[in-house]
This record gives C-alpha cells, sequence and structure tokens, in this order.
C-alpha cells in the first residue's frame, strides 16, 4: 500500500575527557550499531506525543531481508519480460527464486538467531526467505531494534496511535541482511479507493449487473465458451474483512454458480470490518466477470507491519492473479517500506504473476495538497496500475468511455521509466495508469454490502475487473495450451505497441484527472484504456 530526539550529555570538567579515553576500550568492545534509515512514520512529525507505550504491550513486527544478486535480479527481470528475448515468459518458482534472490539460509539464521536473544518469539518464515515475523512485549521489542515506542495524536485528524521515535537500530552485521523493520507503528494508512454513489441505494440493484459488465467488456463469448477464470487464482489483498452473507446475496440474485472465497490471514489476519464495502465489492467483481476462478482474499492489519507480511506472503503463495485496490500517496509510504514491497513485487514479476492495483480517486492530485503526486503501489513499476473511465452503454451494449476525473494518474517521483514503457515515456520517472475500466460511481457497479444494494465505482472496481479479465485469459490460455498472463505490463505493452491495439483495447480519447488529459493512445489518465474481452484474448491466444 512512514525527528528524532538524542541527548547529548556535555563535557563540564577538563578531567572527563581523560575518564573517558581511559573508559575507551571498554566502549570499544561493545559491537558497532547501524541504523535502519527511513523506517519512521511520516505522522510523527505532525503529531503530539502523548506518552509512553506500556512496556508489557504485544507488537508484532515483520523484519525484510535483502535480496542476494540484485543485479543479476534486474538482468533476468529485463530477459523474462522482454518479448524479444529467448528467456521471455520462463518464470521463476518460489523456490527458484529463494534459491537464486532470496536470503542465504546463513543470514536467516543470524537474524532469526538474534531475535530470539532479544526474548522475542521467531515466527513464520516467507518461502522467498525474505521476511521473518516476530513478537514480544514493547519492551523487547524496544531492546531488540534500539528505540523507544511513544504514543502521538495525529495533527491532522486527531486518531491516537504509536510509533517509533527514531529508526531502528541493530547490530552491523545484522542491519547488513535487513532492509526493514515494519510493526514499530500501528499508523493505519491505507485508504481504500471504492465510492459509493449516494444516490443508488436501495433494495433493487442499480448499475452493472454480472451480464451487462460481460457485455461491455466483450465477454459474453469467452465466458460461455468456458473460458471463465476455471484453474486459475484470484489473490485480493485486504486490510478488511467481509461478511459471507453478502457475497451469498449478491450470487444468489444474480443466479451465479461460484465457489465461496476463501480467507488467507497475513501478519495475524484482521477482525475490522472498517473496509468490508471494498473487499465485497473486490469479490463481486471477480466473481462477475471470473466465475469460475478461485478467490482468496488475503487479510492483514491496517499497517506497515500488515503491508509487508501481506506482500511476502502473495508472492510466497505464488497467486497467479493479484488485485489491490488499497494504497497510499507516494510520500506517504516510509522509504523502508517502499524498498520492501518493490523487491517483493519484482519477485511476483519473475514469478509470472499478474499484479494490478488501483491508481487512486482523487486524480492528478493524490497527496491531496494542491500538487500533482501518484498512488503507490500503483507507481511501482511491478504493478499494473489501473486507472478509471466513465462507461457509457448502448442498451447492455459498449458505447463508449470518457475518462473518468477522478482516475489517479501522472508522474513517479521514485520510480524510474521502466523499459517496457520507453515507447511512450521518454521522461526520467514511470507514469501511471497503464490501463483502466470503468470507475465513476454514477456509471458503477451494482454491488450488495451492508445489507443493501448499493452503486459503486473507482479504481477499485477497475483493479478487480482486469484482475477477473486476467483469470479468464488464463483459463483460454492453458485450454491452447498457451503462456498464462505472466507479468502484466509486459504483455499490455506489447500488445498495445502492435497492429492489434485498436482491436484489443478501447482507446479512451476524452476528459482529464485535473492535470493531464486523455487522448490518442497512451495517456496519463486511462493508460491504454480499457480491454475489449474476446478482441484481445483473439489477438493474444488465436
Amino acid at each position: 500500500m512512514k525527528s528524532r530526539l538524542r541527548p547529548v550529555i556535555g563535557l563540564l570538567a577538563a578531567p572527563l575527557p581523560i575518564i573517558a579515553f581511559a573508559a575507551a576500550p571498554a566502549f570499544a568492545a561493545q559491537p558497532a550499531t547501524v541504523e535502519v534509515k527511513g523506517d519512521v512514520v511520516a505522522a510523527v512529525a505532525h503529531s503530539a506525543r502523548t506518552g509512553n507505550v506500556a512496556a508489557d504491550q504485544p507488537i508484532s513486527v515483520a523484519v525484510n531481508l535483502a535480496q542476494r544478486d540484485t543485479a543479476g535480479l534486474d538482468t533476468f527481470l529485463a530477459q523474462v519480460t522482454d518479448p524479444a528475448s529467448a528467456q521471455y515468459q520462463h518464470y521463476l518458482t518460489v523456490s527458484q527464486f529463494a534459491d537464486r534472490f532470496g536470503a542465504s539460509p546463513e543470514a536467516v539464521a543470524k537474524v532469526t538467531g538474534y531475535l530470539k536473544a532479544q526474548g522475542l518469539q521467531v515466527g513464520e518464515v516467507t518461502a522467498n526467505r525474505l521476511t521473518v515475523e516476530a513478537s514480544g512485549t514493547a519492551a523487547q521489542v524496544q531492546r531488540a531494534f534500539g528505540t523507544s515506542l511513544a504514543t502521538y495524536r495525529d495533527g491532522k485528524d486527531g486518531h491516537g496511535y504509536y510509533a517509533n521515535t527514531s529508526a531502528p537500530v541493530l547490530p552491523a552485521d545484522i542491519a547488513s541482511v535487513v532492509t526493514d523493520v515494519s510493526g514499530l507503528n500501528d499508523y493505519a494508512r491505507y485508504q481504500h479507493f471504492g465510492q459509493a454513489n449516494p444516490a443508488a441505494k436501495a433494495k433493487a440493484p442499480t448499475g452493472l449487473s454480472p451480464a451487462t459488465a460481460r457485455s461491455a467488456y466483450n465477454l459474453t463469448s469467452p465466458i460461455s465458451a468456458g473460458y471463465n477464470g476455471k484453474g486459475s487464482t484470484v489473490g485480493l489483498l485486504e486490510f478488511s474483512a467481509f461478511q459471507q452473507s453478502n457475497i451469498s446475496a449478491y450470487d444468489k440474485y444474480y443466479g451465479l454458480s461460484v465457489s465461496a472465497p476463501s480467507v488467507v490471514a497475513a501478519g495475524g489476519g484482521t477482525t475490522d470490518l472498517s473496509g468490508q464495502d471494498e473487499v465485497e465489492l473486490d469479490i463481486e467483481v471477480v466473481q462477475a466477470l471470473a466465475p469460475g476462478a478461485t478467490v482468496k482474499v488475503y487479510e492483514a492489519p491496517n499497517s506497515d507491519a500488515g503491508e509487508t507480511a501481506v506482500y511476502a506472503k502473495l508472492v510466497s503463495d505464488n497467486v497467479p492473479v493479484v488485485s489491490i485496490s488499497w494504497g497510499t500517496y507516494e510520500a506517504g509510504e516510509t522509504p523502508s517500506n517502499r524498498t520492501a514491497v518493490d523487491a517483493d513485487l519484482k519477485e511476483a514479476a519473475a514469478q509470472g504473476q499478474s499484479v494490478f492495483a488501483a491508481s487512486g480517486d482523487s486524480g492528478s492530485d493524490d497527496a491531496g495538497n494542491g500538487g500533482t503526486s501518484v498512488d503507490f503501489p500503483a507507481a511501482d513499476p511491478w504493478v499494473t496500475g489501473t486507472g478509471g473511465t466513465t462507461l457509457s452503454l448502448s442498451g447492455s451494449s459498449y458505447s463508449k468511455e470518457t475518462a473518468w476525473s477522478g482516475s489517479g494518474g501522472g508522474i513517479s517521483s521514485y520510480f524510474a521509466t521502466p523499459s517496457f514503457q520507453t515507447p511512450v515515456n521518454k521522461g526520467g520517472f514511470r507514469t501511471v495508469p497503464d490501463v483502466a475500466a470503468d470507475a465513476d460511481p454514477a456509471s458503477g457497479w451494482a454491488i450488495y454490502t451492508g445489507g443493501s444494494w448499493n452503486e459503486f465505482g473507482g479504481t477499485s472496481a477497475a483493479a478487480p475487473n482486469w484482475a477477473a479479465f486476467a483469470a479468464d485469459f488464463n483459463s483460454e490460455a492453458k485450454a491452447k495450451g498457451k503462456a498464462s498472463f505472466g507479468f502484466a505490463n509486459s504483455r499490455i505493452y506489447s500488445l498495445a505497441g502492435s497492429s492489434s491495439y485498436s482491436s484489443a483495447f478501447h482507446d479512451v480519447k476524452s476528459g482529464n484527472n485535473g492535470a493531464y488529459s486523455a487522448g490518442t493512445g497512451y495517456d496519463k489518465v486511462t493508460g491504454w484504456g480499457s480491454y475489449n474481452g474476446a478482441n484481445f484474448l483473439s489477438a493474444s491466444l488465436g
């Protein structure tokens, strides 16, 4: 989807330097320590400290380890995502990735040994050997990571939270293999991008049904032919729980013969239902467009520890298709968390996972500060950023799409232009989104949530839409003995740059998101546009 005060003791008398010098050998015997930089949540700078965290408060952390041979990984990614390379789409398994690029068994043993020596209980080590979960009391955590945990009151919205007062500090040999320590705060900061149309709440559904959505995006024929996501799994990244009763009501109303979604807990999971409308939107959109797919809902706490835990779980489970409808403006992500999540997303690309993320609902100003900014993780080059459109129908058939004004898009401040994007982006930094789909609440989806029908839009309706299509693609690919969708941006940009673009995509040419306007071909509001299902499948799979 993160200011510190250090006491300084003055030297008050001449003899003190002599005493300090005499004591130097004792200090020199202590192991050198190193800060894990960029690991203090940004909100601390505009919050008031209200106290200290109780010494016996339980705290769970996730420690992210550095990948090995990052240069080799970059070379591999360049080859496996390049249609002109002999290594194109020769993806790795999780175990192959761990053996080549995960932390070494010795590094894992070193870190877990250190955590245990500090009194922490070591939990799961992910299959990619890049994340170690641990837990203990606040006192143990503070000692292990050389920082203090304090309580704060946010100066912007007034909510309370706890956070570390300074960057974590570790012995140098441990710090050399650690990139991020998350869980030192519980600042819930990831927002979801589902938007309800307040005028449409009713006893009967209004908005896109499974039938009209399939017709609009030219999926009726493929789904009728059995290319309905069967044999593919869609993982939904969520920071909220949901209620199955709402999903069952949706499925029953529309006569959908689908399997109930299963829940996979990451970082301890969550029982929070505050974002259930988002989760139920994601599930229902996928079930509408890929009724044969297996849906797994990956639930995690809405915190930096939950974030790193859920990404690590998704890549370690090698889920073929992933949809993400939660994020934060780029600068709102701590540098260390951004590094940890980017490492997992690189692994996803190396393993051929298709990852779609909502680009945000604040247009070109994702941070809401009057400037231009984009959302993370959609801005990460190993993610397919999914923007929004306003869909117009002629009966139940596609008529046109225009850019939705809320569609997040623009220029990243952190990620360089990836090679797949250079034909349409000559600047130095990545642009988003990559693609789009219906996101305007006024032309949105009929969704059953909270015991009633609502019409939902937002770019978090667009991300599961594309994820469901990727699952349908995988069904047909498997039946025809062809490669799966794989790393999505490689396939999308390759097809969009071919003579099939006008038939495989709906090019969105009008509308804007504030600073940027839609136009012919790629743009910073809708990317390449939305998919034209059957034509996209035919152009890719024959």
